[in-house]
């Protein structure tokens, strides 16, 4: 029971900051589209280990070269082509604690909450931030890079979707990086919790 009400403790206390692409430092994977075909779908491809996936199913996000280069795109790239407010699900390899991309919306100036970053364990959520966008130099844009105390491996990624103000969106250079070695899922901690609690209570009986 006590490492159980530790662990909620824990779990509880995780927080969530906003890093530049200096965070990633030696040990950290950079994934980029290089070799796809224009045209690849998104939805069910593997690039590098990460899994992708977008709610909205196939034929709405594909591998093309725009919006062009910006500071943090190069072609190829992730563009939406279809409709864009959709959730793009990353499922990773292995536990994180620290993930960026570069992006850009099809619109010139300046966006609040231009893309949101949802962390995962599992099925639990463990943090949430969003992100302003600005001239790249042309496509609004920019990098959004986050930093957990607590280790996640599946990403969703939300865009600004005003067909007024940004009809589209593109991504690209996903980087992944992990401070922490192994990091079990959150019902197995759960399950180990109960049975030490159990074993507890029954010591305390005898």
């Amino acid at each position: 029971m006590v490492f159980l009400l530790l662990f909620m403790a824990s779990s509880a206390l995780a927080s969530t900051i906003s890093v530049g692409p200096g965070a990633f430092g030696a040990g950290s994977t950079l994934t980029t589209f290089t070799g796809l075909a224009n045209g690849t779908e998104v939805n069910g491809l593997t690039v590098d280990g990460i899994g992708f996936s977008y709610s909205l199913g196939n034929g709405q996000v594909i591998i093309d070269g725009g919006p062009g280069s910006t500071n943090d795109i190069g072609a190829p790239n992730i563009v939406s082509v279809g409709n864009g407010s959709g959730v793009l699900t990353l499922t990773l390899s292995s536990f994180v604690d620290t993930f960026g991309f570069g992006y850009a919306l099809l619109n010139v100036g300046p966006l609040s909450n231009a893309t949101t970053i949802s962390l995962f364990n599992g099925a639990t959520s463990v943090g949430s931030l969003s992100y302003n966008s600005t001239p790249d130099p042309l496509f609004s844009g920019g990098f959004a890079g986050i930093q957990n105390t607590a280790a996640f491996n599946i990403v969703k990624l939300t865009f600004d979707f005003d067909i007024r103000l940004a009809p589209a969106f593109a991504l690209d250079n996903i980087r992944t990086f992990s401070t922490a070695s192994s990091v079990p899922e959150p019902s197995t901690l759960l399950l180990l919790g109960t049975g030490l609690g159990g074993f507890l209570v029954c010591c305390r009986r005898r």
